[in-house]
């Protein structure tokens, strides 16, 4: 091999080293950041759409039925 070519091959292999590196770059300055657009990526999607709300809100129902329930009970009990 004579010196241009190794000087050419250095370079080349200088260059591809700076492009891997460039590839495993992360393009996110904390794990808050990360996950900030994690959950803004799965709201776009729907993801915590209206399913989750209805599904809250039959919970929340069921709380307060079972709650007045009791109460019932507890009333019947003491008359």
């Amino acid at each position: 091999m004579n010196r241009s070519t190794q000087q050419t091959d250095a370079v080349s292999l200088e260059q591809v080293a700076e492009r891997a590196g460039a590839a495993w770059a992360c393009s996110f300055s904390s794990s808050d950041e990360y996950n900030a657009a994690i959950i803004a990526e799965r709201r776009a999607a729907g993801v915590y759409g209206p399913l989750r709300q209805r599904r809250q809100i039959f919970l929340t129902a069921t709380g307060v039925a079972a709650g007045l329930g009791a109460m019932t009970l507890i009333i019947a009990a003491l008359a």
